[in-house]
């Protein structure tokens, strides 16, 4: 396992994916699947929270989150009319508890503003959803120290590629900038441009 003590001096940019890297999303999306439960509970008494709660865990840990709510409704009978209250609450949701950033990923970051380094949060995902994540992680602090980038909003904007523009708004150089991200889009989008890339298993116990 790799430690802050393993990574190059001379890199002083941390750029860091998300979901899977500062913690675990499952740790979002299972609360969100609560809520809902309970809320559908209390509107219509019918499914059993827990059951509905149950039924979408199994779902997305055995399937991922794609179509999750057809296949609840198909089984329990939910009206339509609630996917959107389903939806929405992806980017809405007030959890009943913090998101806990992985251990050995905290500690990292503690080193990493310890030691005068800058630290970017550049997440791929809709904006919204993104953002209520990043409210709800407990930073301990930390998150007054970092800046965040959403992917989907720079894309947006005309002729710009979202990577180049956090390196170019801030005046960076690709050999001081270290990505760290879990999948393969990640490393490609690093080495293209020279920056070093990490995946954050490597960190992780």
């Amino acid at each position: 396992m790799l430690s802050y003590s393993d990574i190059d001096t001379n890199k002083n940019v941390f750029i860091f994916e998300l979901d899977d890297v500062l913690y675990p999303q499952q740790d979002y999306i299972l609360q969100v699947y609560y809520l809902f439960a309970n809320f559908l509970e209390y509107t219509e008494s019918f499914p059993p929270a827990a059951e509905l709660t149950e039924f979408l865990k199994k779902s997305y840990l055995q399937h991922g989150s794609e179509g999750v709510f057809k296949k609840a409704s198909a089984v329990f009978g939910i009206d339509t009319k609630y996917e959107e209250n389903f939806n929405r609450l992806h980017s809405s949701a007030q959890l009943p508890l913090k998101l806990l950033l992985y251990p050995s990923v905290l500690e990292l970051l503690k080193s990493l503003f310890s030691d005068q380094k800058s630290v970017y949060i550049f997440t791929k995902g809709n904006p919204l959803i993104q953002l209520n994540k990043l409210k709800h992680l407990d930073w301990q602090g930390l998150d007054r120290k970092l800046k965040v980038y959403f992917y989907d909003e720079l894309k947006l904007l005309p002729d710009i590629d979202p990577l180049d523009y956090i390196i170019n708004e801030n005046g960076l150089k690709a050999s001081e900038v270290v990505l760290i991200g879990r999948v393969e889009s990640d490393r490609r989008e690093g080495e293209q441009r020279g920056i070093s890339y990490l995946n954050v298993s490597n960190f992780l116990e």
